[in-house]
């Protein structure tokens, strides 16, 4: 893609200096360097994502231990997927797995799923992660209980043998407009959800395909660039994403990519997303589309390592070394 007349701030030069620190505090932890991990205060002071999607410790447990655990068929990928992903929350996950076993559709049941997910609500238990919000499709399902109303969407979901159609679909974009059909599953929801199953054998698009940027990206591009100037912002992360190798270049940056793979579009959506962050504190006087200041969340190491462990297409595992450090 040609260079945008797009008019550049601050925030952009950023961008690619946040990028490349991000991804090297990912790999002085996996390497088993001794914290700090980084001289940026902060980045050391609060929870970032990493630049890759695919290595955040979500992502990371649903590869290796919902995907590729269990019955292979697209039916049951597709099942689990959803499943995982409507709460976005691996103690949930395990929670459910500890009572009823793994998961798989043909044992599904609408109230006994509904029983432990009720009884962990009323121990106080918080069932959603709080990573992105969750709308309650009430009006589409009738239930007050977010919870009953996301079983019945996977319910119709399953029904409509979706796992087939995205199968069967041409490109990424068809498919997630298979998904944006649903009610509650906007632009953002089905953009997360149809990465998540492109990690899986059900379908094999590219990530360079397609991109819907949320609302945290969209602050982002907007902080980067003050004018757009007739350019959307999916423009903007493909035009980002085909010139990173330059721009990284151009400010004589070393970045590591991930054991050769370059940063796909739903990577650079997500640094936009995060750089919105990082710029609250960075650069204060520079707003985006939202009137945030602080950055909630504070780093705290899990001491729980991850092994990790990326999608076999992907042809990255052997390079991978086991992590020696708390992520």
């Amino acid at each position: 893609m040609p260079l945008p007349p797009a008019t550049q701030t601050d925030v952009f030069d950023t961008f690619w200096r946040f990028a490349a620190e991000r991804q090297q505090v990912f790999f002085r932890k996996l390497e088993g360097y001794p914290p700090p991990w980084t001289e940026d205060p902060i980045i050391g002071r609060h929870k970032f994502t990493n630049a890759y999607r695919a290595s955040d410790r979500v992502s990371q447990y649903l590869i290796r231990h919902v995907i590729y655990q269990g019955q292979q068929t697209p039916e049951e990928i597709f099942f689990r997927t959803i499943l995982f992903k409507l709460f976005n929350k691996i103690d949930t996950w395990e929670m459910l797995t500890s009572r009823l076993g793994f998961p798989n559709s043909r044992d599904y049941s609408f109230k006994g799923y509904d029983e432990i997910y009720v009884e962990a609500m009323r121990a106080g238990t918080a069932i959603y992660s709080g990573a992105y919000i969750m709308p309650s499709g009430t009006r589409a399902f009738g239930y007050r209980e977010k919870h009953r109303n996301h079983l019945k969407l996977l319910e119709s979901m399953m029904k409509d043998h979706v796992a087939d159609q995205i199968a069967e679909a041409p490109c990424m974009n068809h498919a997630f407009g298979l998904l944006r059909s649903y009610p509650g599953l906007g632009n953002f929801l089905s953009y997360q959800l149809i990465t998540d199953l492109n990690y899986s054998s059900i379908c094999d698009f590219s990530e360079m395909e397609f991109t819907s940027p949320g609302p945290g990206a969209l602050d982002g591009i907007h902080k980067c660039f003050s004018d757009l100037r007739g350019f959307d912002e999916s423009d903007i992360i493909r035009w980002v994403a085909d010139r990173q190798e330059k721009e990284f270049e151009h400010r004589g940056i070393v970045f590591r990519s991930l054991f050769g793979r370059p940063l796909q579009l739903i990577d650079c959506q997500n640094l936009f997303c995060e750089v919105s962050k990082y710029a609250r504190i960075r650069h204060p006087a520079i707003r985006g589309t939202n009137d945030r200041t602080r950055i909630k969340q504070i780093y705290r190491p899990n001491n729980k390592p991850i092994e990790f462990w990326y999608p076999p297409k992907w042809g990255i595992n052997e390079m991978v070394p086991p992590a020696r450090a708390l992520f």
